[in-house]
């Protein structure tokens, strides 16, 4: 009976271990990494730099500070500006992995990106990311619920987001869909949501570092 335990728990430990990230299996084997998070002011804003923040510390303190975090994220930015600023925010860093966000101004009216266009740009960066480092990581994220004025500047945020997912799933990349969490929230009311997100678009610190940080760190180490 034992000698079984002991066995049903090998297996549950090596299965725990290859679900990881290829970031956290190199950060468990003390290799240094370099993470780069891109996107949009979820991401470079007040809230994006708590949650990166937050991030950043939870995994050093996890893996004895062998990990450096760049934000190269920019406030008002979408994937067209991403792809323009790719060489020198993301590849001049040599990241072992990026994170990327751009869904929530794609979805923008105002910056008239079609789906065909933030696809191609989407595609475009996670091929050129490849170009430099086949073995770089890339992960995708959609990140929270627009309401009021930015909600009606966004119309189709969701079908946006539904292209990362749709990205995610074709090349088998890592998806960190942080949309349900919110929509958790969003449902026991507005004023509720309001309390995490003050200005219906960008999440302040505190629910940055509540919402968002926890399950990015869960993820990578879940790898799945």
């Amino acid at each position: 009976m034992k000698i079984n335990l002991l066995i049903i728990a090998l297996i549950f430990l090596s299965s725990a271990a290859s679900a990881q990230t290829q970031l956290v299996k190199n950060l468990q084997a003390g290799k240094p990494q370099v993470l780069v998070v891109y996107g949009t002011s979820l991401t470079a804003g007040a809230g994006g730099h708590a949650w990166v923040d937050a991030v950043a510390a939870d995994l050093n303190e996890k893996y004895h500070n062998n990990l450096t975090v760049y934000n190269a994220a920019k406030s008002a930015m979408w994937s067209t500006w991403g792809v323009q600023h790719l060489e020198d925010s993301v590849i001049s860093k040599k990241p072992d992995a990026v994170l990327i966000e751009f869904s929530m101004n794609d979805a923008f009216l105002n910056y008239k990106t079609s789906r065909e266009l933030a696809t191609l740009n989407l595609n475009y960066m996670i091929d050129r990311i490849k170009l430099y480092n086949p073995d770089c990581e890339i992960i995708l994220q959609t990140m929270d619920i627009a309401l009021d004025k930015h909600a009606a500047d966004r119309p189709e945020l969701n079908s946006y987001y539904d292209l990362y997912r749709q990205i995610a799933k074709k090349r088998k990349l890592l998806l960190i869909d942080h949309y349900p969490h919110w929509k958790t929230i969003l449902d026991k009311g507005k004023e509720e949501y309001l309390t995490y997100v003050p200005d219906g678009l960008h999440p302040d610190p505190e629910g940055a570092v509540k919402i968002i940080a926890p399950y990015v760190v869960e993820k990578l180490m879940a790898g799945k």
